[in-house]
Parts: structure tokens; C-alpha cells; sequence
């Protein structure tokens, strides 16, 4: 019989077993870092132990094959998926992890999800700083608490270990960091009802809804799923301050849908539209000039809203408050909700204004003192103001006339003049013309002593007149016609018609002189005067009634026969 060589692979050396199990140990090494499959073979009080294969067993805690809000339901025999940390402790079993097998599970998941933008499912189970913390079947994400809804959330309980979608919105694997949102599923979702909503809804259609919010421009309507803007001003035809005059939180009101934005899907809607508009045929309604009963409803700087009927407003501007208080505010006029008599003064329909009166309604103080002190009356006031170009004066009725600096006197000029004023002294002055329409009255001060042109109308050239020395000046005197206001003033050379009498010197002051009258200017009311032409006056007189010097007479006889005349003539 032939001999047989030995077979290795029948009879396997002690090397052979040795290479075996160096190789079923790397087969186990392997492994390690990896999700394996493996049977509950045992539950030993709150330990699952787990046969992973290669006579290798491991123990895992029951919590974690718990889902969150609720307790593990595991028998013998269940296969499960677990994580294989290592192949044996010093307890020569395997080291197995339940929640870094779902954790591996869900990251390769969640990471395919995320790239597809696809929601993802998870529970909230706890609360953390800055927000909460979501299970994902195992991996923890992170989830902000402005991602929590739409709006503000004052009590997340009932959101608690719920079973709900979120979406990824950042995830680092390396890191172990997920961050997701509720707010943004919930927003998605809106927006579909919302599209639904808006797409049966249409412009001029009349709808109920709930008030679900007011702020200071107007209310939130809930129309079934969306809300719309019901606007203050869209309220009601007049003037609302503030929406809760009109509607209350958790009213039902019917609204008329006034716009639609297809790309915000904004709903603009209306309750006055439902009723008439009460500025149809307005101009019919409050003609100019007419006059009608409001309500004061608002005060500005710039004038007072009254309101005609509900609906309508017209508005009395400051200058047309009152005839004499100007720069005043209106509120120191009128008061809120008192009731005043207007007069319509403007009616824009377009534009939705009226303008209105207050002033007209009470007698212009212009016209009535016009009607108490016609032209030319003799008026008397305090002087309330003193400009560059004149003063005020106060009146009768809260008016004030104005005294121009042309005014003032007869002979000086203004700007002279005006320096003798000073406010609040009573002064007398003619009226010299009231111009209702502007709101003036024309004063003047020098009238009120008379016109010099009165007074120098009845005289003429030629005439002698008798004058008092008020002055000696080196160029000559300066004299009043005796009897009058009337000043002149003469020059050397008509002092005398004798040269060497020329002397202004030889005058005092109160000394009388009789001159001639030689112009009269009735333009710059003055008149002048000359003793050199009364004595070549007297002397023409004398010639021609007592002779001639032809005749043999001396022109002394002349003159002493002339003075002789004179004398007995005074007698």
C-alpha cells in the first residue's frame, strides 16, 4: 500500500490554527467603528445582552432603545442594530452602543435628506440656552428659539416629545452639529394655504372675518387662514384716532376686499366702503359762502378740522381764525369737540377739502370802525409798536393804524420826528383812509393840527405881513408870521434894500419885522418873505404918489411926505 503524504487541509497544524485565529481576530477588528446586526439573547434588569456573532456578546443599557417619550419594548429574540465600539473589554465582551448605531443611521440619512432639501422628522425633548434640543431618530439637533413658529411662543409644552417635521438648515457632521427649524415648515406650509386662499378670494368681494389683532394703524381680519389689513383711514368715512373706536379683538366684521397683491399675497380690505360715501354731491351740500354748525375734532399749528357731518372735515386754517389775533395757536381760539359756526370757503371735491371760516362769521372790525370814525375823525391810542417806517397805534375794536413816517409832521422829516415817540404813549391822529379788505388803517399825526396849505391859501405875492425874529443866523434870520405856525426864514441880501444894512446882527430874537410876501409854494407848503421888497414896495408906492425926483423933489421929501402920510393914516 502505497503511503499517503499528509493533506494540510485535512490535518491542520498547530500553525495552521494559530494563522486561523490571527485572522479571525483581524475579521473582528475590523468591525470595530461599525454598525453590525445582532440578536437579543437575554434581558438581565435594565440591560439588553446582545449576540453580535463571532461568539461575541455585549450588554446595552434598555434607555437606549427607548424613544424619546416612551420606554423600550425589546423581547428575546428581537433583532437589533447596534454600534460596535470594541471587540473585548476587560470583561472579555464586546462593547456595544444602541444610540451611536441610530446616530450613524440617522447621519447618513439625515445627509441625503439635507442635500434633497426634504424635511425631516423629530421629537422636542428638552430645553437648552438659547433654544431647544430635537431628537432625529437618534441624532441631536440643535433648533433656535426664533425657529419655533412664526411667532413668538410664550409656552412650548405642548410642542414637547411630539412627533413633528422640521427642516435641516445646517449640518457638520465632522462637528456632530445639526440645526434645524420648525418656523420655516410651518411658513411653507402657510404659504400654500395661503395661495389656496388668495386664489378664491377676489378685489370687491364682501366678506366676514375675525378681528385677530389691532395696532395703532388699524386691525388684523383672520378670513380663514390669512389675515387681511383692515387700514385706520378705511375704517369709517370720518376721522378715526385709533382703530379700537371701531372694532375690538375677536369682533366679526364684514369687509369689502379692496386690494389684492398676487407677489405678497397682501390683503388690503374696507369697511367704510360698505357704506355711501358722504362726499357725493358735496358742493351741493355745503355751498360757498353758506354757513353751518361742526364740531371741533382736531387741532394742528396750522389751523382746526371740523367736522360738518360724520365723514366730512373742513378745515379752518389759522389765518382765518379771527380778524385780530395773528400768530396765535389755534388751540388758544377753539377748543375739542366744541361746537362753532363756519362759513364755507372753498369746496375741492377731488381732492376731498373743504376750507372754512371762523373769522367771516363775526363782523369785520375794519368795516366797524370805518362805520364809528369816518375819514377825517380825530381818533386817540397807545402806541403799541415803532418800525423804521412808522408806528402803530392801537384802537377801538383790537385794531391798530399805522402813522407813515410821512406822516408825522409838516415841516421835519420822519426820521426825526419818530426819535420825539416812544412806545406807549397816547398820541391823537386824523383817519386817513381803512381799507377792509387788507386789514388797514391809514393814520396821520400832522393833520390833527391842520394843513399849513389851509393857512397859506390867503396869501399872496405882494403881501405885507408882520413876522417875529425866532432866530440869527449868520446868512440871515429866520421868522413866524405873527398870528400863525408859518416860518420863513429870509437871507442877508433881503433884510434890506440898503446894502450896509445887510447885518443879520442887527436883529434880536422876539424883535417884530415887517417883510412882503414874494412866494408862496403850495407843493412844499412855504412861503417867503423879504424886507428889501417891501421897502422897494413902499418906495414904488411913495414915488407914484407923491411925485418924482424930475419934479424937483428930493427923494427924502419923497419919502418923509410918504412916512408923514403913513403916520396920519395909523392915527
Amino acid at each position: 500500500m502505497a503511503d499517503i503524504a499528509p493533506n494540510k487541509e485535512m490535518n491542520p497544524t498547530t500553525e495552521d490554527f494559530a494563522a486561523l485565529f490571527t485572522e479571525s481576530l483581524q475579521n473582528d477588528e475590523a468591525l470595530e467603528g461599525s454598525v453590525v446586526k445582532g440578536r437579543i439573547v437575554g434581558i438581565e434588569k435594565d440591560l439588553a445582552v446582545i449576540d453580535v456573532g463571532m461568539k461575541m456578546e455585549g450588554r446595552v443599557p434598555l434607555r437606549e432603545f427607548a424613544v424619546a417619550g416612551k420606554s423600550a419594548e425589546l423581547k428575546v429574540g428581537d433583532e437589533v442594530e447596534v454600534y460596535l465600539e470594541r471587540v473585548e473589554n476587560a470583561l472579555g465582551e464586546a462593547v456595544l452602543s444602541r444610540d451611536k448605531a441610530r446616530r450613524e443611521e440617522s447621519w447618513t440619512r439625515l445627509e441625503k435628506q439635507f442635500e434633497k432639501g426634504e424635511k425631516v422628522s423629530g421629537v422636542i425633548f428638552n430645553k437648552v440656552k438659547g433654544g431647544f434640543t430635537v431628537d432625529l431618530d437618534g441624532a441631536v439637533a440643535f433648533l433656535p428659539g426664533s425657529q419655533v413658529d412664526i411667532r413668538p411662543v410664550r409656552d412650548i409644552g405642548p410642542l414637547m416629545h411630539q412627533n413633528q417635521p422640521f427642516q435641516i438648515l445646517k449640518m457638520d457632521r465632522r462637528r456632530g452639529n445639526i440645526v434645524v427649524s420648525r418656523r420655516s415648515v410651518l411658513e411653507e406650509t402657510r404659504a400654500e394655504q395661503r395661495a389656496d386662499i388668495v386664489a378664491r378670494l377676489e378685489e370687491g368681494q364682501v366678506i366676514e372675518g375675525l378681528v385677530k389683532n389691532i395696532t395703532d394703524y388699524g386691525a388684523f381680519i383672520d378670513l380663514g387662514g390669512i389675515d387681511g389689513l383692515l387700514h385706520v383711514t378705511d375704517m369709517a368715512w370720518r376721522r378715526v384716532n385709533h382703530p379700537s373706536e371701531i372694532v375690538n379683538v375677536g369682533d366679526t366684521v364684514k369687509v369689502q376686499i379692496i386690494r389684492i397683491n398676487p407677489e405678497t399675497q397682501r390683503i388690503s380690505l374696507g369697511m367704510k366702503q360698505l357704506q355711501s360715501d358722504p362726499w357725493q354731491g358735496i358742493e351741493a351740500k355745503y355751498p360757498v359762502q353758506a354757513r353751518f354748525s361742526g364740531t371741533v375734532t382736531n387741532i394742528a399749528d396750522y389751523g382746526a378740522f371740523v367736522e360738518l357731518e360724520p365723514g366730512v372735515e373742513g378745515l379752518i386754517h389759522v389765518s382765518e381764525m379771527s380778524w385780530t389775533k395773528k400768530n396765535i395757536h389755534p388751540g388758544k381760539i377753539v377748543s375739542t369737540s366744541q361746537q362753532v359756526e363756519v362759513q364755507i370757503l372753498e369746496v375741492d371735491p377731488t381732492k376731498r377739502r373743504i376750507s372754512l371760516g371762523l373769522k367771516q362769521t363775526q363782523d369785520n372790525p375794519w368795516d366797524a370802525f370805518l362805520a364809528q370814525h369816518p375819514k377825517g375823525t380825530v381818533v386817540e391810542g397807545p402806541i403799541r409798536n415803532i418800525t423804521e417806517f412808522g408806528l402803530f397805534i392801537g384802537l377801538d375794536g383790537g385794531v391798530d393804524g399805522m402813522v407813515h413816517l410821512s406822516d408825522l409832521d409838516w415841516n421835519r422829516s420822519g426820521d426825526e420826528v419818530i426819535k420825539e415817540f416812544k412806545k406807549g404813549d397816547n398820541v391823537k391822529a386824523v383817519v386817513l383812509d381803512v381799507d377792509s379788505a387788507k386789514e388797514r388803517i391809514s393814520l396821520g399825526i400832522k393833520q390833527v393840527s391842520g394843513d399849513p396849505l389851509d393857512t397859506l391859501a390867503k396869501y399872496k405875492k405882494g403881501d405885507q405881513v408882520t413876522c417875529e425874529v425866532t432866530s440869527v443866523q449868520e446868512n440871515g434870520i429866520e421868522v413866524k408870521i405873527t398870528g400863525t405856525d408859518i416860518t420863513s426864514f429870509i437871507k442877508r441880501s433881503d433884510l434890506s434894500r440898503d446894502r450896509a444894512e445887510q447885518r443879520p446882527e442887527r436883529y434880536n430874537v422876539g424883535d417884530k419885522v415887517d417883510a412882503a410876501v414874494t412866494n408862496v409854494d403850495k407843493a412844499t407848503r412855504r412861503i417867503a418873505v423879504s424886507v428889501k421888497s417891501l421897502e422897494l414896495a413902499e418906495e414904488k408906492q411913495a414915488v407914484a404918489q407923491f411925485g418924482s425926483t424930475d419934479s424937483g423933489a428930493s427923494l427924502g421929501d419923497i419919502f418923509k411926505a410918504a412916512i408923514k402920510k403913513r403916520e396920519g393914516d395909523d392915527k
